[in-house]
């Protein structure tokens, strides 16, 4: 399957957004001292909150690098077809295809 460019650089936009999101989400996460994430803020005791957003934060993650990988396969699979062409001269008499 061949993907267009639009739709390439959407994918690999999205997947750089994801990896900047999820990743600063976990930072916070980790940082939260209301409560919610720890017993009295004791980082040695999480509580069941933190371990489903954790797991929530790191499918996350991974989806998203996998769209953002998919998303550089394609530009770089546009780039492969698009040099070739350009690049092949024109031999006597024949225009370049």
């Amino acid at each position: 399957m061949k993907l267009s460019r639009p739709v390439s650089w959407f994918l690999t936009a999205f997947g750089v957004w994801s990896v900047f999101i999820w990743t600063t989400f976990a930072k916070n996460l980790w940082k939260d001292s209301g409560g919610q994430a720890f017993v009295a803020g004791d980082h040695s005791r999480p509580t069941a909150f933190f371990w489903v957003h954790l797991l929530l934060a790191v499918t996350s993650l991974l989806l998203g690098l996998a769209v953002g990988w998919i998303g550089v396969r394609g530009l770089r699979a546009l780039r492969r077809t698009a040099t070739p062409a350009a690049a092949t001269p024109a031999v006597e008499g024949r225009p370049a295809e």
